[in-house]
């Protein structure tokens, strides 16, 4: 007979989760392990709310096993380290992010990208080693062995920052892995959400030259004087893509919901590398000659493992780069995926959990 929630672990707990399609997050008890001898455990203060956490709660990408409970933009308070613990102590400020384990030692972990190991164990969602479900940071503590426990900088602040374990990396690992990072370089973002606006806040930083793509005219003063893009263009006007015909080094595209990428495309010079980060439901389309004629490519990235994630947060930290946040109480958060999915916020909730979530 299968343990109940509250009974799998020895460390009561609570949090928010979902229990079925309907994504619809209530208050739940349930447990976390003991802290093993390399573990280290802490008191979430924030956790940001990601698109995915969406597509988990409603089982739109059909992987979630109920009750799930997300939550992978976790910043905290260090309350317990194991006996082998290194990096970290009591009452230090650290972070977790997508990743809370991997097998170490398959060529993926070995060259510092956890983020690609077959057997990798995510913040939520997932079975641990153990065969036991993984808890996310909608939740009043964590534990995660030190390795997936990131330092936070001491200049970052703790609510806007928090995205950027998610957001942040990201964004920040295409540009750094496909040469986007060069001063001068011309660089398209597709999207200006959640994802969006940090990955323009990135690239600015890099020294790019940085051209906004957005179905919404609206955003036009927001991309240029807010977040000091260099362009924008309005992906449903053809004649502002026609314009933009073979003047990209490449794109950024951050959006998740279904949208074409075709005349994209037609905006890289050749050589020109078109990066996924977004994950709609339907596949992308793409014609053959739109890649053929030009030796153009289209790539995908996932977040970025342990070493890069720590760069890029003390990257952020140095630029002074945080996601712009409105912050909100945990029993808010039906109501702020409701707006989120009307776009309906600028740019990312975040979760007051400390100081919201209470024990029943």
């Amino acid at each position: 007979m299968a343990k109940s929630l509250e009974s799998e672990h020895p460390i009561k707990a609570y949090g928010y989760a979902a229990h079925d399609t309907s994504g619809k997050f209530s208050p739940i008890t349930f447990s976390r392990r003991v802290t093993g001898e390399k573990d280290v455990r802490f008191k979430v203060l924030y956790c940001g709310i990601c698109h995915s956490d969406i597509h988990h709660g409603k089982n739109e990408w059909g992987v979630t096993t109920y009750p799930v409970i997300p939550g992978h933009e976790i910043v905290g308070i260090v309350t317990e380290v194991g006996s082998k613990v290194e990096k970290f102590k009591v009452g230090d400020t650290v972070g977790v992010g997508c990743l809370v384990d991997s097998c170490r030692s398959c060529e993926s972990c070995i060259s510092d990208c956890e983020q690609y190991c077959a057997k990798l164990v995510q913040t939520y969602g997932v079975q641990n080693y153990d065969g036991t479900q993984v808890y996310g940071g909608y939740s009043d503590h964590m534990i995660s062995d030190e390795h997936f426990v990131l330092r936070w900088p001491e200049k970052l602040p703790l609510d806007s920052g928090a995205p950027l374990l998610c957001a942040g990396i990201t964004t920040y690992s295409p540009l750094r892995y496909f040469g986007f990072d060069k001063p001068g370089i011309k660089v398209g973002v597709v999207g200006l959400g959640g994802l969006g606006h940090v990955a323009v806040k990135m690239a600015k930083a890099f020294g790019a030259e940085v051209t906004v793509f957005s179905t919404t005219a609206a955003k036009k003063v927001e991309a240029l004087e807010g977040l000091k893009a260099d362009h924008f263009i309005i992906s449903k006007d053809e004649e502002q893509m026609k314009a933009a015909m073979g003047t990209l080094d490449g794109i950024i595209d951050t959006v998740s919901g279904n949208h074409p990428i075709l005349g994209l495309l037609g905006t890289l010079k050749p050589n020109g590398k078109l990066v996924v980060v977004g994950a709609p439901e339907k596949p992308h389309e793409v014609a053959a000659f739109s890649l053929i004629l030009g030796r153009k490519t289209v790539a995908g990235s996932a977040i970025g493992g342990l070493k890069e994630t720590q760069e890029m947060l003390d990257f952020a930290a140095e630029h002074g780069i945080t996601a712009d946040v409105e912050v909100i109480p945990i029993d808010y958060v039906n109501t702020a995926i409701e707006r989120l999915l009307k776009s309906d916020v600028r740019y990312r909730f975040v979760i007051d959990v400390a100081n919201s979530l209470k024990a029943e």
